[in-house]
């Protein structure tokens, strides 16, 4: 079998030729057991899932972001603040939310309804 490099081929073609050189390549390199390529990948995957996660957790939002992701207009969540009912902290004139706070507030007035 003839291997070409795909350098010497113009730009449209060469991005696919480049994807079937490097196939070929990774085929005829069969030096790794692809279950332990695979599981390693796998487990990589979900540690940085985990971590990404509990980043998020912390994450601090503004009043945009919790108005985006509650999908309601910033002004009910300027006036859930306020009364509190919704878990805030004001610093300044900043009202500023935890991301783990919110989803467990949004979680638990579901469970409410139910």
């Amino acid at each position: 079998m003839e291997i070409i490099h795909p350098s010497g081929m113009d730009k449209k073609l060469r991005s696919q030729a480049e994807i079937r050189f490097y196939r070929v390549l990774k085929f005829l390199n069969r030096h790794a057991d692809t279950s332990v390529v695979m599981n390693n990948e796998v487990s990589t995957a979900t540690a940085i899932q985990a971590e990404e996660a509990t980043v998020r957790e912390g994450e601090i939002l503004t009043v945009m972001e919790v108005a985006q992701f509650l999908r309601v207009p910033k002004s009910t969540v300027y006036k859930l603040a306020r009364v509190g009912e919704l878990p805030a902290s004001k610093i300044g004139k900043h009202w500023r939310f935890l991301r783990r706070d919110i989803h467990e507030w949004i979680h638990g007035r579901s469970r409410q309804a139910s």
